[in-house]
């Protein structure tokens, strides 16, 4: 019903564009209505929109009016949501015209005999609300998901029109629970290293609000035996290959020209030598710096590869499968100086300034490593939604 109602709002809507008398020649007699309406109320003796809105008001009613008692003598109980559709277009453009009523022209006066449609509406939305929830628990029987998702809307709609009726919130709670198709994801450790509980928890914290829908949600924990899983998703981890750590050596030489004052310029018998006016010559002295650097390279590194799949369980069959890999690296450097290090680099100075570490543990660099895969297979995970349903 709150179809029409959104429908017969948008005419409404809709009214305020282009004349009344285009309205109602095109045969939108609502908007036809809420124009003159509206223009009514700005000008109560406009004669061309008092016809324009007694046409339109007439003209509509009795196709409304015609429509439900055709509804009615066909007898057809999944009808009654259109019944009440339509009671409630009579109802609301019965409220809108009288706020201009009465309609005066020189030839007289127009008033329409109000109606009510209260009881007509009521029970109206009774019979809906018997279809539905009948018409609910009989789609109910099929016992696939799909039916427990049709009842579940049929029931949502019985509750909107008579909201105590008889076990309604059972029943809604129930076909939800029954119509949704449960994922279960899970780590297999297929490598050769044993892999901690605390790692397989922290690949599995993904965010799952990104993931549900309205029918479909993923769990990452057993939560009830009870639960028979539609989906599996199998994270296979299937290779861990941590490197040799790596110590490597390089030696280079740095050398820097610097200032070291300044000489007088000797003539070939020893003597300083003057210039033009006299002045003694004198040059800029310079002296080059050396150090040899002697840098060491510490690396070790982790890959990670495996796939993860993605399988039905009634029947049991692979629905994808999807290659899966992280790496993540150790590098440090530092370096002794021999020499004088004022030759060297400011890149070098830091260097310099390191001194070696100790290796990083396999275990937390392959839980570091972790980081990276959790991002590979939430976006497999995310690609892939379109085949759970």
């Amino acid at each position: 019903m709150k179809q029409f109602i959104r429908l017969f709002l948008v005419l409404l809507i809709v009214s305020g564009c282009g004349s009344s008398k285009k309205q109602l020649q095109r045969g939108n007699y609502d908007a036809a209505i809420g124009k003159a309406v509206k223009k009514l109320r700005k000008n109560p003796g406009s004669e061309d929109d008092i016809l324009i809105l007694d046409k339109s008001y007439n003209v509509v009613n009795e196709q409304n009016i015609e429509r439900i008692n055709f509804l009615r003598l066909e007898g057809n109980p999944g009808s009654w949501d259109e019944i009440l559709t339509l009671y409630s277009w009579l109802k609301n453009r019965q409220t809108l015209v009288r706020t201009v009523l009465p309609l005066k022209l020189p030839t007289g006066t127009i008033n329409y005999e109000y109606i009510n449609y209260d009881r007509e509406i009521v029970e109206a939305k009774q019979k809906a609300a018997e279809y539905y929830f009948a018409h609910g628990k009989q789609i109910m029987e099929n016992n696939t998901k799909e039916s427990y998702r049709q009842a579940y809307y049929e029931f949502q709609k019985a509750k909107e029109y008579w909201g105590d009726y008889e076990n309604i919130d059972d029943l809604i709670a129930e076909t939800k629970y029954k119509g949704m198709s449960r994922v279960l994801v899970t780590v297999e450790n297929k490598t050769h290293l044993k892999l901690s509980k605390e790692f397989e928890e922290d690949l599995l914290a993904i965010n799952h609000q990104n993931l549900n829908s309205e029918w479909v949600e993923y769990h990452t924990r057993h939560l009830d035996d009870n639960i028979d899983y539609d989906y599996l998703s199998f994270i296979n981890l299937k290779i861990i290959d941590v490197s040799p750590e790596s110590i490597k050596e390089t030696d280079r030489i740095e050398k820097k020209e610097i200032d070291d004052g300044w000489q007088y310029v000797l003539d070939k018998n020893g003597n300083v030598t003057k210039d033009s006016v006299g002045n003694d010559i004198k040059l800029k002295k310079y002296k080059t710096l050396t150090c040899t650097v002697i840098e060491t390279v510490q690396q070790k590194s982790v890959h990670i590869e495996g796939d993860v799949e993605i399988i039905q369980t009634n029947p049991r069959r692979l629905l994808k499968k999807d290659p899966i890999g992280a790496e993540t690296f150790f590098e440090h450097h530092s370096a002794r100086a021999i020499g004088d290090i004022g030759a060297l680099s400011s890149e070098s100075r830091k260097i310099v300034e390191s001194d070696p570490v100790p290796f990083p543990h396999d275990f937390d660099m392959i839980f570091q490593c972790s980081e990276a895969l959790k991002l590979a297979i939430r976006d497999i995970l995310y690609r892939n939604r379109r085949y759970i349903h």
